[in-house]
């Protein structure tokens, strides 16, 4: 059911935007038919698809992401940034933006390029990850662990909010709009890559099915059971590491998805099982953030608004009428 709902979805979100699109010509251009106009080939192959890709990769990679998340920390707040990896990137990316006044021109063109800006946001994210990793060795407490992160998360906004004071107006705005997220600016070689990161944590996220199933009744409980705690807790902050960081560089920072989606999935399917809940949240995952893509491109109107805004609109009052008919339902 799920698995369907995401494909019509995904045809929804191809066939609607500033130009309707049949159902019917969106599954003949897909399918290497031929398309009555031409210029619906060019839009879908060029713009919506790859918009839709990165879509279902964002979703399910934060999802799967929070998800890991708040099983390892045993914490319902805790998302895929907790680590302090959308702080990192967003470190990364001021550095470029806000602080190009500084650089010399010719390496300015290069580093305010899209890949320039997808490299500074890959690389803080990385210094984040290398630092809670190197203190996750040094620390037994996974509690201790969650805030460093957070911590690191604080330090690096702070220097942030330091370049954001001595910068001008026009830097201002690029940064707030890399802030917002964007699906749309991905090149095919770009969505490569990022379904290579993508993939690469949700295999991570599967082979630690296991352990997440044990971790639910405590550390200890996993020990007795012959997990390996230490390596499991590596794994789990890696493959969350892939996954936020990946996205964020090549899309943004997208709130919301990663903390909400794993709860609607528990609520829906009212079950702690990681097995169950590891299909569901990815499938979830995808159909949200390909119906707040939908929504964000207000379908018959040039305007485009924020996903970043959308994804917390419209999951925020899902979650509280889930919470309360999960309440009523009890």
């Amino acid at each position: 059911m799920l698995s369907l709902g995401t494909l019509l979805l995904f045809f929804t979100n191809i066939s609607l935007g500033s130009v309707t699109i049949p159902f019917k010509e969106v599954f003949h251009s897909l399918t290497g038919g031929e398309v009555s106009k031409q210029a619906w080939e060019y839009i879908i192959v060029n713009y919506r698809l790859p918009k839709a890709i990165t879509a279902i990769l964002a979703g399910m990679g934060l999802s799967i992401s929070g998800l890991l998340m708040q099983t390892l920390f045993r914490n319902p707040l805790a998302g895929p940034y907790v680590l302090g990896l959308s702080s990192g990137s967003s470190l990364g990316v001021a550095f470029v933006i806000l602080g190009s006044s500084f650089l010399p021109p010719i390496l300015n063109s290069v580093l305010l390029s899209s890949y320039g800006i997808v490299l500074a946001s890959t690389l803080g994210s990385f210094f984040v990850l290398l630092m809670v990793l190197i203190v996750s060795q040094r620390l037994k407490d996974t509690m201790a662990i969650l805030i460093v992160g957070l911590m690191f998360g604080s330090f690096t906004s702070a220097i942030v909010g330091v370049l954001t004071y001595f910068s001008s107006a026009e830097q201002l705005q690029k940064f707030t709009f890399w802030s917002l997220g964007n699906l749309g600016n991905l090149s095919w070689t770009s969505i490569v890559v990022l379904t290579i990161a993508v993939s690469l944590g949700l295999t991570m996220g599967i082979f630690s099915i296991k352990p997440l199933n044990a971790l639910l009744l405590g550390e200890n409980y996993a020990k007795s059971l012959g997990i390996n705690y230490k390596k499991s807790r590596f794994v789990i902050i890696f493959a969350t590491s892939i996954l936020a960081g990946s996205i964020t560089a090549f899309a943004g920072p997208i709130a919301f998805v990663g903390l909400a989606v794993p709860h609607m999935a528990k609520l829906l399917f009212q079950t702690s099982n990681h097995f169950i809940l590891y299909w569901s949240t990815l499938l979830i995952g995808a159909s949200i953030m390909l119906l707040c893509d939908v929504i964000s491109q207000m379908p018959g109107t040039s305007v485009t608004l924020p996903i970043n805004a959308i994804t917390s609109i419209i999951g925020a009052p899902v979650v509280i009428w889930l919470l309360i008919r999960k309440r009523n339902y009890s």
